[in-house]
């Protein structure tokens, strides 16, 4: 269960959500408020992406030319939701220092796409500590430019693990825009059925499913 604040000079908006993932190849993100966001649905499922509007009522798959769209209008994109482990399969990384951060070990890497990844950066720098909690991740340009950043603003505990609690994603040319996503409430370890991850429960949600958290 999570927040996601969107910031402009002029105005906050807020969003609650509710999400379920499964490993690294299947996820769910269905928008509860406000009353003119609820059902909005995005699902991911393996490296293919779709979302539904209740108003449209339509569902439509996310083609690669879109992935660097806007996501509900916030500052992160679809292929921000997308990637997952990406960052494995995709790119090329090595660590170019360490830090530490609240008696941790920091890994700082640069990952460097594969000539035929289909990646849309020049290259991204991560910051991971030793107890895997991704701190900072700056994306460049193919020009080696920083665009973006996401980072931790906030670590606490979530069902008995250490976690990144919220985050917050800012342009770099204009950092007084940004969104953050703050993480309320979480379950890990749940036993997800099969027809979670499908068009027709991103269309027709199945109230059974709607299970923690609260």
């Amino acid at each position: 269960l999570m927040a996601m604040t969107v910031h402009r000079p002029d105005s906050d908006r807020e969003s609650v959500m509710r999400a379920w993932t499964r490993g690294t190849k299947d996820a769910l993100v269905r928008f509860m408020e406000p009353a003119r966001d609820a059902g909005n649905a995005t699902l991911k499922r393996g490296d293919d992406m779709w979302v539904f509007a209740p108003r449209l009522n339509r569902v439509v798959k996310i083609p690669f030319s879109m992935m660097a769209s806007s996501w509900m209008g916030s500052d992160f994109s679809y292929n921000d939701l997308a990637k997952s482990d990406q960052l494995v399969v995709d790119f090329d990384d090595r660590v170019i220092d360490t830090e530490t951060n609240d008696s941790h070990v920091v890994y700082v890497i640069e990952a460097t796409p594969h000539p035929s990844a289909p990646v849309i950066w020049g290259k991204e720098v991560v910051r991971i500590r030793d107890d895997d909690l991704l701190l900072e991740e700056t994306f460049f340009d193919q020009d080696g430019k920083p665009v973006k950043r996401m980072s931790a603003r906030a670590i606490g505990m979530l069902d008995g693990r250490r976690y990144v609690t919220r985050l917050r994603m800012v342009k770099l040319e204009a950092d007084d825009e940004w969104t953050e996503l703050d993480y309320r409430d979480a379950r890990f370890d749940l036993d997800l059925p099969d027809g979670l991850f499908t068009l027709s429960n991103l269309r027709n949600p199945r109230p059974q499913w709607e299970g923690p958290p609260k």
